[in-house]
């Protein structure tokens, strides 16, 4: 396999050569990273048919699932993210956990029980904001310390009670939960080795250190979970890779030109120092030191530069100059997206 075949394999089964229904991308892609919202439901849109913004957010819900970041995924796979390992439904906030152990976490066990508690019951009438909850909790006597817990901005408290199967974010750009449908969990193993599954059919042919990046885990682990799945072994530049197949064939031709998302699983699926897509000289323009994952503009398979959309303004960011050609490739993938009103304007990095 050479570099063209396995870019066409990855692109095709990522659905950004045939789109899927948004739905079956949706779980196919084990959710989309959704920091941003709108990063998470620009890239279902690229892969969807049919994609329909006022009914995005039907049957999914958010929460924090692959690499302890935030997804949206179907509320269908409750059960495979909040698998038997993430303590469903326990109240038991004595146990040690990333967050109790911080420094400065000033919940002590018994008013973290007292919060989750009201937090859970005030749910019961429908959703809520952040600053609603904040709002009931300040109201109970919660000091600003303890808020600061609870409400922490990667999560703490409230991305307890996610991870429990309390609470879901709901999808929406204010950041509501609401209470969670109830589920029985799948057996942590069996979860892991799904979620495995789907990666390697849907993100494949990828290598093992490919999968250990994706999922935050040990190369070891990945491979112990390798050995349970039919994979299909191909190798390219002296690199095993692996794949299931996904019963979409590969196009003929890479796209001239894609508008990806930030956070994009074209992006995050693979190690990024190894990736086909993107050039290491522009793996700082895409990946910030601060953690953000912008917008890529792929050209012929290849990242080029970076785009920002706002209103009828595009504007592309070029990490090299582009042609006259490319340019156009550039317009008419934004004109796709958002019709001949939005025109891009081009800069230098």
């Amino acid at each position: 396999m050479d570099r063209t075949e396995l870019a066409l394999a990855r692109l095709s089964n990522q659905y950004l050569l045939r789109a899927g229904e948004c739905m079956e991308v949706l779980r196919a892609m084990n959710g989309l990273q959704a920091q941003f919202l709108s990063n998470a439901l620009h890239a279902m849109r690229l892969r969807s048919t049919a994609y329909d913004a006022a009914h995005a957010a039907d049957g999914l819900v958010k929460g924090w699932t692959l690499r302890g970041t935030m997804h949206i995924f179907a509320e269908a796979d409750l059960p495979l993210f909040l698998h038997s390992g993430c303590r469903y439904w326990s109240r038991d906030w004595t146990v040690p956990s990333f967050w109790n152990q911080r420094p400065d976490w000033a919940l002590t066990p018994q008013r973290q029980t007292y919060f989750s508690d009201l937090i859970v019951d005030v749910l019961t009438q429908g959703p809520l904001t952040r600053e609603a909850l904040k709002d009931r909790c300040r109201a109970a006597g919660m000091t600003q310390a303890e808020e600061d817990s609870m409400f922490h901005p990667w999560g703490g408290g409230i991305r307890e009670l996610c991870e429990r199967g309390f609470l879901c974010g709901t999808v929406s750009e204010e950041k509501a939960f609401r209470l969670c449908p109830a589920f029985t969990p799948m057996e942590e193993q069996d979860a892991l080795l799904e979620q495995t599954r789907r990666y390697f059919t849907n993100y494949g042919p990828a290598s093992v250190r490919d999968a250990a990046y994706y999922f935050g885990t040990s190369q070891a682990e990945i491979k112990k979970r390798l050995a349970r799945l039919p994979v299909e072994v191909a190798e390219c530049e002296g690199q095993r890779l692996f794949s299931l197949h996904s019963g979409r064939m590969p196009e003929q031709a890479i796209p001239d030109c894609l508008l990806l998302a930030g956070f994009d699983p074209l992006v995050l699926g693979y190690e990024k120092k190894q990736s086909i897509f993107l050039p290491q000289e522009y793996l700082r323009g895409i990946f910030s030191l601060s953690g953000i994952v912008m917008p890529p503009v792929l050209l012929h398979g290849s990242v080029a530069g970076r785009w920002k959309h706002s209103g009828k303004h595009l504007l592309i960011t070029q990490f090299r100059p582009f042609s006259q050609e490319e340019r156009g490739f550039a317009e008419t993938a934004a004109a796709q997206l958002w019709g001949e009103a939005v025109q891009p304007v081009f800069q230098d990095a």
